[in-house]
């Protein structure tokens, strides 16, 4: 607790001079530090913690047969694939020979683009990252499907073809 410490002066100092005592304080700390640590202690115990957030993960139905597979408009498919360097190459439909190249700032107009003139029930996008692509470049595409609310898409491994047309078009670009 808080003390007054008084010291005596040890006496007069000149001929008829009073002087007065001088008072020194002393202030206790401990309380303020075990009220500052119970303070700490409460807000921990009662913070919530963070709660882990995914994304919602859309299956296909159940099949018959293991080996059917699911039938897409080609008028309604967007093909994507991801090569190194953030390049993204797509093509519509079975159009493998239209292979386009853009970036990830105009993915999202592009996906737009194709949601806007299809409709709902047969747009589907076909993602296709190859070897060369990077984990951060799928995550930012698979954002892309959250944000253009595309819920009808599929993750697939290149064909042979694909890949050796993203590997040709790189080294013409110069891309290593």
């Amino acid at each position: 607790m808080a003390e007054m410490e008084v010291k005596d002066s040890g006496g007069k100092k000149g001929p008829g001079v009073k002087k007065s005592k001088k008072a020194s304080t002393r202030v206790d700390l401990t309380p303020m530090v075990d009220l500052g640590f119970l303070l700490i202690t409460f807000f921990i115990f009662t913070t919530t913690m963070s709660q882990p957030t995914s994304m919602n993960l859309n299956m296909p139905k159940d099949t018959e047969k293991p080996s059917d597979d699911t039938k897409v408009k080609e008028s309604g498919s967007l093909t994507i694939m991801l090569g190194k360097a953030d390049v993204v190459y797509y093509y519509y439909g079975n159009e493998l020979m239209n292979l386009k190249t853009t970036n990830y700032k105009d993915i999202r107009d592009i996906i737009m683009e194709k949601k806007r003139n299809t409709p709902a029930e047969d747009l589907y996008i076909i993602i296709k990252p190859d070897k060369d692509a990077s984990y951060k470049n799928v995550v930012d595409l698979l954002d892309e499907m959250n944000i253009c609310d595309i819920s009808r898409y599929a993750m697939l491994n290149p064909t042979d073809d694909e890949y050796m047309l993203i590997q040709k078009t790189e080294q013409a670009s110069g891309i290593k």
